[in-house]
Formats: C-alpha cells, structure tokens, sequence
C-alpha cells in the first residue's frame, strides 16, 4: 500500500528540562516501527513521516509503548495526516476575529469530544483569551501569552474526556512545510 505524509505530536517531551527524549532516538523509533522519511522539528516532539495509511493509525499506541519500555516516561503521541494538518492551517477561525498569528494555538485531541463534554467549557475561564473546537481541535487565542492562560492541557483534557497537546501557530505552519520537502 501507498504510502502518505503524516505528522506526530508528542506531549511533554523535552519541556523545561523534563520527560527528555533525545529527538535522535525519537526519529529512531519510528523508523523502527516502519515509518520512512522521518524527521523532526525542534525538541519538542515534532514529527513528520511517511507510512501507509493503516501504520500511521496505529503509531501512537507502538511509539507511547516504546518510549514507556525504554523510557518509563508516558507520553501521548497524536498524529494527524498531512491533509488534515494542511486544512487545519488554512482555517484557524480567529484569525477573523483579528487574532495576532503569534498569539495563536492549536490544540489537537486524541478523540473528537461529544457535544455533552464541549457543553462543559467555559468560554470566560481565561478572558481575555478565547478558543474554538471544531472537530478534533481546539484553536486558541491568548493575548497576554499562553503562560498565563487557564485554558491548559490539563483543564481541556478533564473536560473533554480526552488529550490533548498544543502547537502555536509558527509550528503548525512550520509543519505543513516540512510537508512539502521532498525526503532525501
């Protein structure tokens, strides 16, 4: 079967000197779990890769269980294909709302919430910041910067019944266009 691009975010990793996954290795197993082509942006879990379409639905489960065997650390691992990432980047829903693109964000979940569990956010937990989910993502504006937002991994994840992990908008840009590279 045909391979397709495809893109992996992992929660956690390398962040203020915690959960270190050297990226070497990273891009390591997922060339151990047949993946091609596969290269990282920054330290922070960024990975774009080739695989047939079946392979690439069931990387997060045998990249978590390897890096939970190697590492003992438990890393969420969500993968998006390079379609769905490309249609992301063409549609943040704030920028309409005159959102500066270095205060934006997505945050990308596991599983789709339910109507029920979307029902269940606040919209004024963090004013001035906002968000909207739309399928599974939630695309955030936070004027006065993510670090004083009380729009978390942690709050989004309880409430929605999932997890999730967040990209400013640089990245996920960034990320469509190593979409584009051609591997060498």
């Amino acid at each position: 079967m045909a391979s397709s691009r495809n893109v992996a975010l992992l929660r956690g990793i390398n962040v203020g000197g915690n959960n270190k996954l050297p990226m070497k290795e990273l891009v390591a197993m997922f060339e151990r779990a047949g993946c091609t082509h596969v290269r990282n942006y920054i330290q922070s879990g960024n990975i774009v890769f080739d695989a047939p379409p079946a392979r690439a639905k069931r990387i997060p489960q045998v990249i978590q269980a390897e890096i939970e065997r190697k590492l003992g650390l438990r890393v969420p691992v969500i993968v998006r294909s390079e379609a769905e990432l490309r249609a992301i980047a063409k549609r943040h829903p704030l920028f309409a709302l005159g959102a500066e693109p270095d205060k934006l964000l997505v945050m990308f979940l596991a599983g789709e919430p339910g109507k029920k569990e979307q029902a269940a956010l606040d919209p004024n937990r963090s004013p001035p910041d906002t968000f909207v989910v739309k399928g599974r993502e939630i695309y955030v504006s936070c004027p006065n910067g993510m670090g004083r937002s009380k729009l978390t991994n942690a709050w989004f994840d309880a409430k929605l019944a999932t997890t999730s992990t967040g990209r400013n908008w640089r990245t996920v840009l960034k990320l469509v266009e190593m979409c584009d590279e051609e591997p060498s």
